[in-house]
Parts: C-alpha cells; sequence; structure tokens
C-alpha cells in the first residue's frame, strides 16, 4: 500500500499545529494575569490556526471533529489532574511553605534571566520553573 506525502506527514503536522493549544490550556489557568478580550482573541487566533492545519492535511469533517472531541477529552484529564496534584501539594505543604516556595523560584527566575541564564519565555528551564510553581500554589 502506498501512502502520499500528505498521508505520512499528516500527523506530524497536526501535532504541531495542536501545540499552541496545550499553551491555551496553560494560558487559561492563568486567567488572573489576561483580560477577557485578550484571552478571546488568543482563542480566536487558535481556532483559525487549527482550521488552517485541519484544510492543509485534508481532514474531511468527521476526523476534525473527532479530534476536537479528543482534544477536548484531553484538556479535561489534564485540569483534573492539575487539581489533584494542587490538592496533594496542599497535603504536603502549608499554605506559607507553598509561598515561600513560590517567592524562592520567582527571585530564582529572576536572577537567571538577569544574568542572561534564561532559555526565553517558552524555554525549557522557564517552562518546568513554570510547572514547578503551578504546583506550589
Amino acid at each position: 500500500m502506498k501512502m502520499s506525502l500528505r498521508q505520512v506527514f499528516a500527523p506530524a503536522l497536526l501535532a504541531f499545529a495542536l501545540t499552541p493549544l496545550a499553551f491555551a490550556a496553560q494560558a487559561n489557568q492563568h486567567e488572573d494575569h489576561a483580560s477577557e478580550v485578550d484571552r478571546e482573541a488568543f482563542q480566536q487566533r487558535m481556532e483559525e490556526r487549527r482550521q488552517e492545519v485541519y484544510e492543509r492535511a485534508g481532514l474531511d469533517e468527521e476526523q476534525q471533529t473527532a479530534l476536537n472531541e479528543l482534544n477536548a477529552e484531553h484538556y479535561q484529564a489534564m485540569q483534573a489532574l492539575r487539581e489533584e496534584h494542587h490538592e496533594k501539594v496542599a497535603e504536603l505543604l502549608s499554605e506559607e511553605e507553598r509561598d515561600a516556595l513560590k517567592n524562592a523560584m520567582q527571585e530564582v527566575r529572576e536572577e537567571h534571566r538577569g544574568d542572561g541564564k534564561g532559555h526565553g519565555r517558552r524555554g525549557e528551564h522557564d517552562h518546568h520553573e513554570r510547572n514547578a510553581e503551578t504546583a506550589s500554589e
């Protein structure tokens, strides 16, 4: 069975294009830091990009719907896991300890950024710190 280039590269292209949705999900957890207008504009841009990817990949409506449902299911599972993690951190650390941890991470992040050791906004270093910060909230 011979596969076209589109069939071979479509899954990778789709995965690449859906990556911003993960960032959108992460952005949603920080609602306090963005206005409603900014969030709506961001979500609209992500939806437009997703549609463009679907079209370029040649996905039909049924496939698009199935992927959207899978993504929604994944997002809900991640939200539940995040909530469970927050609860476990709260059991492990007192509120004061969580605040101290959060402040220490902020200080270290600022020091590293000041020294030029940061990896940028989406760098691995900052990503791990944001995840740890989320865990301590």
